[in-house]
């Protein structure tokens, strides 16, 4: 019994944590949303087809995606299928969906 009760509070603690650093992974302040949605109007780019790639937070764009840079901000941006979407350069992965 007391076996058990350490392993649940083992997970309990290990979940707890996975959860945690996501959620300190990727934020963008109101104002950097404002830079990048101002930035983004300014310099509109043509839309690309990526098939088989969803458009969620988290997935990785291929290399075949050009992504561009946003003065001042760490993300770039791409306009995938009419929606511009903010990527981290090192990863490629999304962090962010502009409808």
């Amino acid at each position: 019994m007391r076996t058990n009760f350490k392993i649940a509070a083992a997970a309990v603690l290990l979940l707890a944590g996975v959860g945690a650093a996501a959620a300190q992974d990727v934020v963008i302040t109101p104002e950097q949303d404002t830079v990048v949605r101002e930035y983004v109007k300014k310099q509109p780019l043509a839309s690309v087809k990526v098939p088989g790639v969803e458009l969620n937070v988290g997935t990785a764009l291929p290399d075949t995606v050009e992504v561009h840079e946003i003065p001042n901000v760490k993300y770039r941006y791409a306009v995938i299928d009419n929606r511009t979407v903010l990527v981290d350069p090192g990863t490629r992965k999304i962090v962010k969906v502009y409808d």
